[in-house]
């Protein structure tokens, strides 16, 4: 990647012009102010302190090294290819890399692209197409991404969208990092709730009726539960009861929660499947049962756990936290203990170097005390476990839905509205598509718009829906990145039949020294950068910063297009154009795609 490039060169630069200095970290980034060049350091104000040095001085110092360096190089061209040795950072310099490097204050240095980096990168995107971007960092390396994990008995609905999209989009940024992925749906499938809605079915059931839509008729039982629950207070004790014998394996509770379960999964994989949502395992918190004991055990024996009125907790004073409690008094365990479990058994399992919880905001305290007694367990040696923190999903009131209110968007209900909505904006945009075509691209659309709302933005904010902004052509949306890449594939056609070509020679026919417009230059610009844009958003767990990134190109890209003619150009102008055009189409599917969005070529 260039800015890696660029700071390996900076730091050889510096070397030699201040041997004895220990180098601080610095930073290459795109500055925020694009005249200023397409990257800047901060290396110099990095320096000054150790110095002692004025930071303006210092840049100039750098830039000045670095441009002799790239001077003698092209000296070197010039003399008839003769070879002559030069210093390690004054070889890597002089690869033309730069066209300008210039010092602003208080002490950057900013660089600008050269011309042949740029084409070169263009012949790179359509040669390596669909892999442009990917990597190995990740190579030998092992992510396991916990998401999604919906409760048993309950329909999925809108607070559990947030986890599930950000959680495979990640999981396809890992992959195309070169990552080995685990991705793992830990089902909440186990506890507390389960005595509840146990209790609501022996008592209040209607067999025939549960029978008929099972998850339906158990999600008023439960709304139920609570409901009664306010006016009869030993309802509680009641449903504890039942987890417990549940927990002791007694048969009748066992029978309930296996059909409870089963059921519940069929509606799992058919949202699964329409948002294209994919799992390695599916372990719930069942899976775990057999192992709490030991959890327990192990904690007693190391020391950790203690007994504390009759219950048994961990002890965090040590992390100013309150203690977590894994067992209660009555012997029943708690999703402390299960999360616990988990942790160790895909330490073994899995041997990870990161263990992501892409789960929401609200439960940032209780997993403090999770990972910190992770790490009194001994379980987060070796071992990166983070919580991808989320905001929540608001209802038109600004507050939280509530399920046991029944106050819920079913998550199934919401995207038979985004599919009925864009159906209704094909329809309006291109009649004359057949009734099959149409379909096809409401789905797209529709699913496309809910992910891209979601992961357009930053994932601690909170999201609430506007459904015309989503669903809207123009501006920061997926229908417009989507027509784009439409709008890119139809000229390609015209272009094709135009010229009638049945084959085309990708890297040698376009002459890309013809592409010499500032529209064409911005567009150049902007490429080169997809393959940082995806490891700042593996970086920083944020699939945003590639939704960004697209958004900015396919900006950049319809200005041109507006602007400039392509198929009516001379003919190799309009050879380089439409090669142009296929990158920019290239790099928008393959950020899309790293959102989990799928891509038409018609539209």
């Amino acid at each position: 990647m260039i800015n890696k490039e660029i700071k390996e060169i900076i730091n050889k630069a510096v070397k030699d012009l201040y041997r004895d200095i220990e180098i601080p970290d610095f930073v290459v980034e795109w500055p925020q102010d694009k005249d200023f060049g397409d990257y800047a350091s901060n290396v110099a104000m990095v320096l000054a302190g150790k110095l002692n040095k004025d930071p303006m001085e210092i840049a100039e110092e750098i830039k000045n090294i670095l441009r002799q360096a790239q001077d003698d190089k092209q000296q070197i061209q010039d003399n008839n290819n003769v070879m002559v040795s030069l210093s390690n950072h004054q070889d890597d310099i002089n690869k033309s890399l730069f066209s300008e490097m210039t010092v602003e204050k208080p002490g950057f240095i900013n660089f600008k692209i050269s011309d042949q980096i740029l084409r070169k990168n263009l012949c790179k995107i359509l040669k390596r197409k669909c892999k442009f971007g990917s990597s190995e960092i990740g190579k030998d390396k092992t992510v396991v991404i916990d998401y999604s994990a919906p409760n048993i008995a309950k329909p999925m609905h809108i607070g559990h969208l947030r986890s599930t999209i950000i959680g495979q989009s990640l999981y396809n940024i890992y992959k195309f990092l070169g990552y080995k992925v685990i991705g793992d749906n830990h089902l909440g499938d186990w506890g507390t709730q389960f005595g509840k809605l146990i209790y609501a079915y022996k008592n209040w059931g209607n067999k025939k009726e549960i029978n008929k839509n099972p998850i339906k008729e158990m999600t008023k039982l439960y709304i139920r539960f609570h409901k009664e629950a306010e006016k009869d207070k030993d309802l509680e004790e009641a449903a504890r009861k039942e987890t417990k014998r549940l927990q002791d394996k007694d048969i009748e509770n066992l029978k309930i929660w296996k059909f409870l379960v089963k059921e519940s999964l069929k509606d799992f994989k058919k949202i699964y499947k329409v948002l294209n949502i994919k799992f390695d395992y599916t372990l719930g918190e069942s899976f775990y049962d057999d192992m709490l004991e030991n959890v327990v055990k192990e904690g007693f024996d190391k020391k950790i756990a203690i007994k504390s009125e009759g219950a048994v907790i961990i002890n965090l004073d040590e992390y100013n936290l309150a203690p977590l409690l894994i067992r209660k008094s009555d012997d029943a365990y708690l999703y402390a203990t299960t999360d616990l479990a988990a942790i160790k058994y895909r330490k073994e399992k899995f041997k990870p170097d990161k263990i992501l919880y892409v789960i929401a905001n609200e439960q940032e305290f209780y997993l403090q005390q999770l990972f910190a007694s992770a790490r009194l367990f001994g379980l987060s040696k070796n071992i990166k476990i983070e919580h991808i923190k989320f905001g929540m999903v608001l209802g038109k009131t600004g507050k939280k839905f509530s399920t046991r209110k029944g106050e819920t968007v079913e998550l199934n209900d919401l995207l038979n509205k985004a599919i009925k909505l864009s159906q209704k904006t094909v329809e309006e945009k291109n009649p004359k598509l057949s009734k099959k075509e149409k379909k096809k691209i409401a789905k797209i659309v529709g699913l496309g718009a809910i992910k891209y709302n979601d992961l357009s933005q930053n994932r601690m904010t909170d999201v609430s829906f506007n459904w015309d902004k989503m669903l809207s052509f123009e501006g920061n949306s997926a229908p417009y990145l989507q027509y784009t890449y439409a709008r890119i594939n139809s000229l390609n056609e015209k272009y094709k039949k135009t010229h009638k070509l049945n084959r085309i020679n990708i890297l040698n026919k376009p002459d890309f020294g013809l592409l010499v417009d500032k529209t064409e230059k911005d567009i150049m610009r902007q490429l080169i950068k997809f393959p940082e844009a995806v490891e700042n958003a593996a970086r920083e767990n944020s699939p945003h910063f590639i939704a960004l990134y697209i958004y900015e190109l396919a900006s950049l890209y319809n200005n041109f297009y507006n602007s400039a003619p392509i198929l009516k150009s001379e003919k190799n102008i309009a050879k380089a154009r439409i090669y142009l055009s296929k990158s920019v189409a290239i790099i928008i599917k393959n950020g899309l795609n790293l959102l989990g969005i799928d891509t038409l070529k018609k539209m």
